[in-house]
């Protein structure tokens, strides 16, 4: 049984690792000329089962509202972009209901549980330097109505898995000493001890280096022109590298996806939403934070990655273009280091490494794992923020929908037609 997998992100390279453990001759299309190289290489590299929340939320219509033309908003949606959001949008207001949110938040929050516990099963058989740290994940606030509310949602989420801690100023200095010169900024923070860090482009890569060992064969290099389709079922890809057949396909191309399956009639609603980050050496600053920290009122992540610091965060609807904002990029460093003075020692604009990446984003906030209306072919994109997060999980709980397995998740959040 041959299954071709579009896509080398983390979610692609994933789906084909476990598809070779069921046996299957495995090939892998990537149009970049190695693995991880789009929206897997610079992303804000936490794995966290406490940012699960949809960007579909309650309220969240009116604040992009209200942040029209804003370039300093979190999320800033470029007035060009506005024609082609009509359908995608409509969907995602109704996906901000209460019940809705609740719904895909906790399909989210299974999801990223079994991704953590499938990375965990993944390195104690393959060996990966991918900057990993296992010491949980800081989200601090400034201001106590909002620390008080993320609370009583973790409260919540913590009835179906999620572990947290509640800490006040002081608490959060002793877990991250970084933040003793603002102390007095703070409100308090919740610790997330199951949280993880690394570097999902390094992962990725030394992922598919073991997928080569399993017999797994990537054609780097290889753009796809097209998808051939006869008789209710596909029979290959055409590529700038030639064509490729197969007995099953797996779209796993992040915001790319929607693009390339339209032809088919297959209408995924992923829209890409772009993100960026910034990535300095960390050296310069001795007392350096050790645990990964997201700024609830800065909306921002600033995670060590071995030796290096990452910045990420930023959200712009603008199309496919993945170009960082210098504008926004620096708006986010003024934001660390008003927080975190000392880091302007490790951030230099003319060696520092600005990266943008496009997030594919469904109207649910959740992916789309599932056999397509096509009987042969798969989906498995849509992941949002959360790609390196919910990754691993996905490409098994996908490679167990093509192998005839029964998930080892529940994945009925995950369906085509919930879109």
């Amino acid at each position: 049984m041959k299954t071709v997998v579009l896509g080398a992100g983390v979610v692609g390279t994933a789906t084909a690792y476990f598809l070779a453990r069921h046996g299957h001759d495995v090939e892998v299309i990537e149009r970049q000329p190695g693995a991880a190289l789009e929206t897997s290489f610079g992303n804000g590299g936490v794995l966290h089962a406490s940012e699960v929340e949809p960007w579909s939320a309650p309220g969240m219509p009116l604040k992009i509202l209200k942040w029209l033309g804003n370039t300093e908003a979190p999320l800033l949606v470029r007035y060009r972009a506005l024609p082609k959001l009509v359908g995608w949008g409509a969907k995602y207001v109704a996906n901000c209901s209460p019940a809705r949110f609740e719904r895909n938040t906790l399909a989210n929050l299974g999801l990223a549980l079994h991704s953590l516990a499938t990375i965990k099963a993944i390195r104690s058989e393959v060996p990966i330097d991918y900057d990993m740290r296992t010491n949980g994940a800081l989200r601090v606030f400034t201001e106590q109505q909002p620390f008080d509310a993320a609370a009583r949602t973790a409260e919540k989420l913590s009835r179906h898995g999620l572990a947290f801690e509640t800490l006040d100023a002081a608490g959060t200095v002793r877990q991250e000493p970084a933040f003793a010169a603002s102390a007095d900024r703070l409100a308090g923070s919740l610790y997330f001890p199951r949280d993880e860090i690394g570097d999902s482009h390094k992962f990725t890569r030394g992922l598919a280096a073991h997928c080569e060992t399993l017999g797994v064969r990537f054609r780097y290099g290889a753009a796809i022109t097209g998808v051939r389709a006869a008789g209710g079922r596909v029979e290959a890809v055409a590529t700038t590298a030639g064509e490729v057949t197969g007995d099953n396909f797996v779209a796993a191309l992040g915001s790319f996806t929607t693009p390339v399956l339209r032809p088919l009639g297959i209408r995924v609603p992923i829209y890409p939403v772009k993100g960026v980050s910034i990535t300095v050496p960390g050296t310069a600053w001795p007392g350096r934070v050790r645990t990964c920290i997201g700024d609830d009122s800065g909306l921002y992540g600033l995670v060590p990655l071995g030796d290096r610091l990452r910045v990420a965060g930023s959200a712009e609807i603008d199309g496919y273009d993945a170009t960082p904002s210098r504008e926004r990029c620096d708006a986010i460093v003024r934001k660390v280091a008003a927080m975190f003075p000392d880091f302007a020692a490790c951030y230099d604009p003319a060696t520092a490494l600005y990266w943008g990446g496009v997030r594919p984003v469904t109207p649910t906030g959740t992916p789309v794992l599932d056999r397509s209306p096509i009987p042969n072919l798969f989906i498995a994109a849509g992941h949002g923020h959360l790609g390196w997060t919910l990754g691993c999980g996905s490409g098994q709980v996908v490679a167990d929908m093509v192998a005839g397995k029964p998930p080892a998740v529940d994945a009925s959040g995950f369906r085509y037609a919930n879109q």
